[in-house]
């Protein structure tokens, strides 16, 4: 990614959400990716929809990829860094809790769902090996937490991170209901069998109230996962 200067004064006004032309052009590719399709996107047809000259959106990012890279690592990033900031001391029902509950909120906030462009062909090449690889680093994340409930070999120690996924779908499907981050986060513990769930629950439900809200609702990427 380049980051070579402020390019060329604008076509037009600014049109598109975003504090800088940064965040512009990720919402407008966002929009774009998700709805024309990857490969049917240029990136003359993201300048033109942002409203600034194609010359302008490569003082940002080098390449399509480039852009599509830092959309999907704005949708692993924020979650591994908050459960990076709930340390080890909690314990893994608590902490298992939190994560799913703020995970899934990311998912459910951003304005595009750039988790259908998670099975892209194109993610295969060198230039996705970090989000591949931060993906793999949070899956693994909720299996070691579920692990520690329930033991690592019950079968079971991979639904939490499928439920937090199924935000994908449902949004594919239509609108989400605002309750579904706490619904999800809830049912992680249900399927684990864990017993306490309203005393975790409310204790995770103060973690992520106490996050501030340009974090929690995806503002740093400019789409959710």
């Amino acid at each position: 990614m380049s980051q070579a200067g402020p390019g060329r004064p604008r076509l037009r006004a600014p049109r598109r959400p975003g504090n800088n032309a940064r965040a512009e052009i990720l919402d407008a590719a966002a929009e774009l990716f998700t709805t024309r399709g990857f490969a049917s996107t240029s990136t003359r047809l993201i300048a033109e929809t942002v409203g600034i000259r194609q010359a302008s959106l490569y003082n940002h990012f080098a390449t399509k990829n480039d852009i599509l890279v830092a959309l999907l690592e704005g949708t692993v990033e924020p979650t591994i860094e908050f459960d990076d900031g709930l340390g080890d001391a909690l314990p893994a029902d608590l902490r298992l809790c939190a994560l799913t509950w703020f995970d899934a909120a990311q998912l459910c906030a951003g304005r595009w769902n750039l988790g259908a462009l998670y099975h892209l062909p194109e993610l295969r090449t060198d230039s996705f090996d970090v989000f591949r690889r931060d993906r793999r680093r949070l899956y693994r994340r909720y299996r070691e937490l579920a692990s520690q409930i329930v033991g690592g070999d019950d079968p079971r120690i991979d639904l939490p991170f499928r439920l937090v996924e199924s935000v994908i779908s449902t949004r594919a499907d239509g609108d989400i209901d605002a309750s579904l981050p706490e619904t999800l986060a809830t049912a992680s513990l249900t399927v684990l069998g864990v017993t306490r769930v309203a005393e975790v629950t409310s204790a995770a439900r103060a973690l992520v109230v106490g996050v501030p809200g340009d974090v929690l609702n995806g503002s740093r990427q400019a789409s959710a996962r």
